[in-house]
């Protein structure tokens, strides 16, 4: 299948190829992905990400205020007015969200908007919401990059901390080297090469809304390829047996930042 440049949100993830996403969910257990199948996310972290996702690509689902007439006295969307209204704003591929929501999207927009290398990058990978497809390890897969230009990729993420220390928190928190080696090796297999470069651009979701710009390095990168790998094993195992596994019942091991705590500590108390 040819690289896509104008599929919708909605066609693009009611396919049945093996996403990033799922594949990040068979890590953590092939039973969550079972569960997360035909659900959708709506939380609020989730909406949040997408709606800066449409205003700073523009393109993607858009962000709506709910009607005060909607909602209760005291301003929550907890009527059944306002939960109908949600729905229909859904329906119609909108977001539905308080007002007060709206003003820190649009903050964090232009906050990356005003970053000069992520403008940089928006500028020289003018393509949006791509989606490629390819059979990967025999797993047929899918891949939507948020920023493509041909020979290099980026994906837009909102965090609660994006310096160096925190995003490098959330990429082994959220497996977000996982994420990119299933981009890259989707796209191998779809066009023959390897990408030159992948960029995450991180905004954070509270003033200031400081921005960076972050790449990973060649081992980060490359436990990110070997896990890629292991969730399409996973994937074709379960499908094979049909068998969707939880978590196994295992003796725990004390992580060794625990161990080195408890140790400094009593140190301490030995020397008082």
């Amino acid at each position: 299948m040819p690289i896509i440049f104008d599929m919708s949100d909605a066609e693009y993830h009611g396919r049945k190829e093996l996403s990033s996403t799922q594949a990040r969910q068979i890590l953590d257990s092939p039973a969550k992905y079972k569960y997360w199948q035909g659900r959708e996310n709506n939380s609020h972290a989730f909406d949040i990400g997408k709606a800066v996702h449409a205003r700073v690509l523009g393109v993607g689902a858009q962000a709506v205020a709910y009607p005060d007439d909607v909602l209760a006295a005291n301003g929550a969307a907890s009527t059944k007015a306002a939960k109908e209204w949600a729905d229909s704003a859904r329906a119609d591929g909108l977001i539905p969200m308080k007002a007060t929501d709206l003003r820190p999207i649009e903050d964090m927009a232009e906050a990356v908007l005003a970053h000069a290398e992520a403008r940089q990058i928006l500028e020289d990978a003018p393509a949006r919401e791509v989606s490629l497809f390819a059979d990967v390890d025999g797993v047929p897969s899918r891949a939507r990059f948020d920023i493509y230009g041909v020979t290099s990729g980026a994906d837009l993420k909102t965090a609660v901390d994006a310096s160096p220390d925190g995003f490098n928190r959330a990429v082994n928190a959220h497996s977000l080297h996982v994420q990119e080696a299933w981009y890259r090796d989707v796209h191998r297999a779809e066009t023959g090469t390897d990408l030159d470069e992948f960029k995450f651009l991180v905004v954070e979701k509270t003033a200031p809304y400081l921005v960076a710009v972050y790449d990973l390095d060649i081992v980060w990168r490359d436990i990110g390829r070997e896990r890629a790998a292991e969730a399409r094993q996973r994937w074709l195992h379960a499908t094979t047996t049909g068998v969707w596994p939880g978590y196994e019942s295992q003796t725990l091991s004390c992580p060794p930042f625990v161990f080195y705590d408890h140790e400094t500590r009593y140190s301490e108390e030995i020397n008082i």
